[in-house]
C-alpha cells in the first residue's frame, strides 16, 4: 500500500548545473529558451501537493541531469534524455495498442482520426521508464517523440555501420540510447520526476498535476445515456423499468435532444421534450438517481448564451457555431454562469467533439483572443472545459464526475473519464490499462453487441472501470436487450455496485497520494501486459473477449485466490483460465480485505444501510483500506475524512485511524472469510 509513507525527500544525487532546479521534492524542471505559455499545469489550474510530495521516498535517476541536452534551434525546442540498455519506457499518451513504446516515433497531438498512430485522445507528454523515473514535457503544443530510434552524427555510442549488400543484420532503424523530444515553440519546460520505482514517478506526476479526481460516491455506481431524442417521460419510464427488473440505476445521461438544438448546440432545454426540468429531476432524485446532460462546447447563433459572449468566440465556427474562448476570464465566468442559471440540480456533464482534427473543428491557423492559435488551443480545449466545469462546483461545494472527449497532461485532478468512438474491446482494455500512464480515467462504456456472449463480455469489463456505463443513445440498448444471458449481465452490475466502498478508497489513494485506481502492469511489476490489470491494492482482473474458451492469466508476487470462492490459484506464475460465460476473471491478493457493499442495488440504497461487508481472504489475519467522507461535498480538503487500516480476525473487523478528523467509522461491519 502507498497510504502514509515515510518522509524523506527524493533527490537525483549531487546537484546538477544550473539549467535544473529542484521545484518540489524530487521533480526537477530546465527551461529551453524562453518561456511559453499556457503551459499544460497552467490550463488545468493545477496546484501541487507539496505536502505529500515531501512524504515521498527518496529516488534516484539512472542518469546524471547534465547529461541530458537540452537545446534551442530556430525552429525547435529539443531534449535529449539518455536511455538504458533494458529500459522500457511506457506512456506517450493514452494508447489503444501495446505498452513498450521503445524504437517507435509519436507525434502526439489532440486527435480525432487514426494518422498511422493509435488515436489519440489524451496525448499527454509524459514517459515513465522501467528504470523508475519519469519524465513531462509541460507544452500545450504537439511534441514529438523518437524512443531508443533516430541517431545524431555527433553521438558517439552510435551503432556501427553495416552494409545492406552483405550484412543480414542490417537494421532499417539502428538502435539509438537516447530519447529525443521536440517542440515546435519558443521554449520549452521539461520535468524529470525521479522514483524510485515506475509508480512511484507516476504518483510524482499526479501529486505535482494536484492529485488524482476525487468522485462522489454516486458516480461509481452504474450509468445508463437514453436514446438522443428522448423525452422526459421516456427517461422516466426507463428508469422505472430498471427498477421492476432488479437492474442497479445510479446516473441517467441525457444525450443531444435534451437541449432546443444540437450540432451547434443551445445548452437550454427542449420545452417540448422536457416541458418541466425541475420536476423531472425531483423524480429522479427522489430514486437515488442523477442527471448527466451532454453538450458539446459550440454555440448556436440567436440563441441566449451566444448573445452572453458576445465577441469571446474564436475566430472559426464549428458547425457555423461559435467556439467559445474559455481561456479568457470573462468568456469563463459567462459559460459558468450560464450553466449554474439553466442547470440546476444537474450532477454533471459529458462534454464531446473536443478531440476533432482540423477537417471539421477549427483550423491550425485559427485565432483566440486569449493568445493561443487554433493548433494550441485544440490541445487544451477539453481541459479547459473539464477546469471550468469543476470549478463552477467547487463554489457550490458539490463534487460532480463526467465525461470527456479529450484531455491532456496537467488534468488528473479533473474528474472526468476519457470516452471514445472507437468500439473494439480489446483496444478499449488496452486503453483502461494505459489511462494511467497518462494522468486520465477511462470508460470502457457498452453500446451494441453482435452476440450475448459479446453483450456480456463487454459488460462485465464496462463493471469493472472506473465509470460503468452503458450508452444507449443510439440504438436504445437495454442491460436486459439479450434476455438469454440477463442474469449473467445483472450479476456484472450487482458486482459493480457491491465493490463501490473498495473502489472509493481506491480513489480516495488517487486524490491523497496519487495511486493511480487502475494500475497497469508497467506500473506494478513492470508487465507489458495490456489485457489485465490492478483495481487498488488488492484486485486483479484479467477480462474475456468474444470467442475466447481460456486465456493465460500471469499472477504477480503474492498469492492469489478467486475473487468469488477464495480458491487458491497461484502465486507468482503464469495460469490458463476456462470460465463460463457467467465467471469474470477477478482475482485478489491473499491476506486482503474488501469492503464491499452487501446485497445493494444501488449506491443511494448501499449507503442508507449503513452496513459493510469485508471479504476476508486466507485463513490468517487479513487486512485493507477503508475510506470514508460525506460522499458528496468538498468538506473532506479541509480534513472531514477518515481513512482506516482494516484487520479481521474470525468474525470481527477492528478498524485502526490512519488521517483525517473522522477518528471512527460510522458503519458497522461484517465479515465473510473466503479461504
Amino acid at each position: 500500500m502507498h497510504f502514509l509513507l515515510g518522509v524523506v525527500m527524493a533527490s537525483a544525487g549531487k546537484e546538477p548545473k544550473s539549467d535544473w532546479k529542484e521545484i518540489q521534492p524530487g521533480i526537477w524542471r530546465a527551461q529551453i529558451g524562453s518561456a511559453d505559455k499556457p503551459t499544460l499545469t497552467d490550463a488545468g489550474r493545477a496546484v501541487a501537493k507539496s505536502e505529500r510530495l515531501a512524504a515521498m521516498p527518496q529516488g534516484k535517476l539512472p542518469f546524471s541531469l547534465d547529461s541530458v541536452g537540452l537545446k534551442k534551434s530556430k525552429n525547435f525546442a529539443t531534449v535529449h534524455i539518455p536511455l538504458g540498455k533494458d529500459e522500457k519506457i511506457f506512456g506517450l499518451g493514452l494508447q489503444m495498442k501495446g505498452a513498450d513504446r521503445r524504437k517507435g516515433i509519436y507525434h502526439l497531438r489532440v486527435d480525432h482520426y487514426d494518422q498511422g498512430n493509435d488515436r489519440l485522445h489524451v496525448p499527454t507528454p509524459l514517459y515513465v521508464s522501467s528504470a523508475g523515473y519519469a519524465v513531462f514535457l509541460n507544452t500545450s503544443r504537439p511534441t514529438n517523440f523518437y524512443v531508443g530510434i533516430g541517431n545524431r552524427l555527433d553521438d558517439q555510442s552510435r551503432p556501427p555501420f553495416r552494409d545492406r549488400n552483405t550484412d543480414r543484420k542490417w537494421d532499417d532503424q539502428p538502435p539509438s540510447d537516447w530519447v529525443e523530444a521536440s517542440v515546435e515553440a519558443p521554449g520549452l519546460e521539461v520535468i524529470v520526476l525521479t522514483g524510485p520505482t515506475a509508480m512511484d514517478a507516476i504518483r510524482r506526476y499526479n501529486l505535482l498535476c494536484g492529485g488524482g479526481a476525487m468522485p462522489p460516491m454516486w458516480a461509481l455506481g452504474f450509468w445508463h445515456r437514453t436514446p438522443s431524442l428522448a423525452t422526459a417521460q421516456n427517461v422516466l419510464d426507463e428508469a422505472n423499468e430498471f427498477e421492476k427488473r432488479g437492474f442497479p440505476l445510479d446516473v441517467i445521461g441525457l444525450e443531444p435532444g435534451w437541449q432546443t438544438r444540437s450540432y451547434p448546440g443551445s445548452m437550454e432545454w427542449s420545452k417540448e421534450r422536457f416541458p418541466d426540468p425541475s420536476g423531472f429531476l425531483t423524480k429522479l432524485s427522489d430514486k437515488g438517481i442523477k442527471v448527466n446532460l451532454w453538450e458539446n462546447p459550440y454555440v448556436a447563433p440567436e440563441t441566449d448564451l451566444f448573445q452572453k459572449l458576445g465577441n469571446k468566440f474564436g475566430s472559426h465556427t464549428v458547425w457555423l457555431g461559435g467556439a467559445p474562448d474559455v481561456l479568457d476570464k470573462k468568456a469563463r465566468k459567462t459559460v459558468q454562469d450560464f450553466h449554474k442559471a439553466k442547470h440546476p440540480g444537474v450532477s454533471g456533464y459529458k462534454i464531446d467533439e473536443v478531440d476533432g482534427f482540423d477537417v471539421w473543428l477549427w483550423p491550425d491557423h485559427a485565432e483566440f483572443k486569449s493568445g493561443p492559435d487554433g493548433l494550441q488551443m485544440r490541445q487544451i480545449y477539453g481541459v479547459l472545459w473539464q477546469e471550468l466545469l469543476l470549478d463552477m462546483y467547487k463554489k457550490k461545494n458539490e463534487r460532480t464526475f463526467g465525461l470527456v472527449r479529450a484531455s491532456n497532461g496537467g488534468a488528473s485532478h479533473l474528474p472526468f473519464a476519457i470516452y471514445s468512438d472507437t468500439y473494439d474491446h480489446r483496444q478499449y482494455v488496452t486503453a483502461l490499462t494505459s489511462s494511467s500512464l497518462a494522468g486520465t480515467l477511462w470508460c470502457a462504456e457498452i453500446r451494441s453487441a453482435s452476440s450475448p456472449e459479446e453483450w456480456v463480455r463487454r459488460m462485465q469489463s464496462a463493471c469493472l472501470s472506473p465509470i460503468a456505463q452503458l450508452n444507449a443513445w443510439a440504438d436504445g440498448t437495454k442491460p436486459w436487450s439479450f434476455p438469454t444471458v440477463n442474469e449473467t449481465v445483472k450479476e456484472a452490475m450487482l458486482l459493480r455496485e457491491s465493490l463501490v466502498p473498495y473502489l472509493y478508497t481506491a480513489f480516495a489513494q488517487y486524490a491523497m497520494d496519487g495511486t493511480p485506481p487502475i494500475r497497469p502492469m508497467s506500473l506494478v511489476d513492470g508487465g507489458t501486459e495490456t489485457d489485465q490489470y490492478m483495481i487498488g491494492d488488492s484486485l486483479l482482473a484479467a477480462p474475456m473477449f468474444t470467442g475466447e474458451t481460456s486465456r493465460t492469466v500471469r499472477l504477480p508476487k503474492g498469492q492469489w485466490c478467486e475473487y468469488t470462492t477464495g480458491k487458491l490459484i497461484g502465486e507468482n506464475q503464469k495460469i490458463t483460465i476456462k470460465p463460463d460465460l457467467n465467471q469474470i476473471p477477478l482475482y485478489v491478493k491473499a491476506g486482503s480485505a474488501i469492503p464491499t457493499f452487501k446485497n445493494p442495488t444501488s449506491v443511494a440504497k448501499g449507503i442508507s444501510s449503513k452496513a459493510i461487508l469485508v471479504r476476508a481472504y486466507g485463513r490468517l489475519a487479513c487486512s485493507g483500506l477503508l475510506y470514508e467522507d460525506d460522499g458528496r461535498s468538498f468538506n473532506h480538503e479541509k480534513g472531514d475524512f477518515g481513512m482506516f487500516q482494516l484487520q479481521t480476525s474470525d468474525r470481527e473487523v477492528e478498524a485502526t485511524h490512519l488521517a483525517g478528523s473522522r477518528t471512527t467509522p460510522s458503519i458497522q461491519f461484517e465479515v465473510i472469510r473466503l479461504d
